[in-house]
């Protein structure tokens, strides 16, 4: 072996950024680049999302209207009908990313997510209920926060340990899962037909009608919670390895996996208030970003690109496709989801794992 043979062996698997002295920031090229291609394909469907269909802005006209320039009708599809269920999209598709991503570092299983531990039925029985107990004094956003924050209660008490033991957080979430599902369809099957249709678009995960309003709750929930996640993304790397080489580098596991849930749970429930209980983006977001770069680690950043990228196209395919009839966003997820979860369970199942 050449002595530039064994350099190109020994040379670490990233570069090293470096400002002054002090700062040295470790930087790998594959997850560099993976990132760069999921930004153009999120941009451009994001462009396809605002110029597409009978409303859409036309290509040309575009760069003026997104500079301030837009008048008339391309002003009101910017401002009021796609611009806010755009920026929502990207928000909600990154938080649920994000927070899937946590929650199978945490848990060490690729089965961890919002959507398994039971926070999602909670978010959807709880819209349910406000819905039907409180129908003008409660909105149904704040009643889905509500439910999801009463699931994980639930899930936190049902453990015996908290958050610190992932098979019993799953175990625990199933059942709280089961239960939120069963008040969510008693609910619709009370209601009137009307208000139960509403309330179903909902519950599946909806981006219809939605406001700047909403595309600030979860920028501001996402703002606040990321910069949290950087900071343990270290401690999450380690833990991957095993609590017991965790604790002897003193990265602390069981400190670090009850931080991660909470930052994952607000940032399902900053996803679930502006638009829904939307299944199955947290759980497959984390998978597709690891897949990709084939490297291990929790992936985070990639993690919410993914789960951002996801959502914008099955939202544009619930808008344009002309044969599903505009369902909600939820519904796409869902069956994509769905054949994915089942691929899984297979898989985990032939591995011994389940």
């Amino acid at each position: 072996m050449t002595s530039r043979q064994a350099a190109v062996r020994t040379a670490p698997p990233y570069k090293v950024l470096t400002a002054g002295r002090r700062v040295a920031l470790p930087v790998r090229r594959v997850p560099v680049l993976t990132a760069l291609a999921l930004l153009v394909l999120l941009a451009a469907g994001a462009v396809a999302t605002l110029s597409l269909g009978r409303l859409g802005i036309a290509l040309a006209d575009l760069p003026g209207a997104l500079a301030g320039g837009a008048e008339g009708r391309d002003a009101f599809v910017l401002e009021r009908l796609r611009g806010p269920r755009l920026t929502v999209a990207v928000g909600t598709g990154a938080a649920l990313g994000l927070s899937g991503a946590l929650f199978q570092s945490v848990t060490r299983n690729p089965l961890g997510s919002p959507d398994v531990i039971g926070l999602a039925s909670g978010a959807g029985a709880g819209a349910a209920v406000a819905a039907l107990l409180f129908p003008d004094t409660v909105p149904v956003a704040l009643g889905a926060l509500l439910g999801a924050v009463l699931a994980m209660a639930l899930v936190y008490v049902s453990t015996g340990t908290g958050f610190r033991s992932p098979a019993r957080l799953v175990i625990a979430g199933i059942g709280v899962a089961a239960i939120g599902t069963a008040i969510t369809q008693y609910v619709v099957y009370a209601m009137e037909r009307d208000r139960a249709a509403a309330l179903t678009a909902y519950v599946n995960g909806s981006l219809s009608a939605r406001s700047w309003t909403d595309a600030t709750t979860i920028w501001l929930v996402l703002l606040a919670v990321a910069p949290l996640t950087a900071l343990i993304s270290r401690r999450l790397d380690i833990g991957e390895m095993g609590d017991d080489l965790a604790s002897a580098l003193g990265s602390r596991p069981r400190t670090t996996k009850s931080v991660a849930v909470v930052l994952a749970i607000a940032l399902s429930a900053g996803a679930v208030s502006v638009a829904g209980p939307v299944a199955f983006v947290a759980l497959t977001a984390p998978q597709i970003a690891r897949r990709i770069t084939r490297l291990s680690g929790p992936h985070l950043a990639l993690s919410a690109l993914t789960g951002a990228l996801l959502l914008v196209l099955a939202d544009l395919c619930a808008q344009q496709v002309p044969f599903l009839g505009h369902p909600p966003v939820g519904i796409c997820t869902m069956a994509v989801g769905g054949v994915y979860l089942g691929w899984l369970l297979i898989r985990e199942w032939r591995r011994g794992v389940l």
